[in-house]
């Protein structure tokens, strides 16, 4: 849906939030906006790497467990 909208569309979309918030209050919603987008962002980055870190402790627990395996077995 989002993707049919053009530039016109996105022209009308800021006139009609022009009329309705007012010049005074548009910078302080772009700001709101792109912080809150900037905290996303930064979430999303942790929870990524977060799932990185957590499939390498797996990853070292399983070495670890192999290699005291190997050495009962020695």
């Amino acid at each position: 849906m989002i993707q049919n909208i053009g530039v016109p569309g996105i022209i009308l979309l800021l006139v009609i939030a022009l009329v309705i918030f007012g010049p005074s209050k548009l910078p302080e919603i772009g700001r709101a906006f792109g912080t809150t987008l900037k905290e996303f962002k930064k979430s999303t980055k942790d929870l990524v790497s977060g799932d990185d870190e957590a499939d390498e402790k797996k990853q070292n627990t399983l070495e670890k467990a192999e290699k005291k395996g190997n050495e009962h077995k020695i």
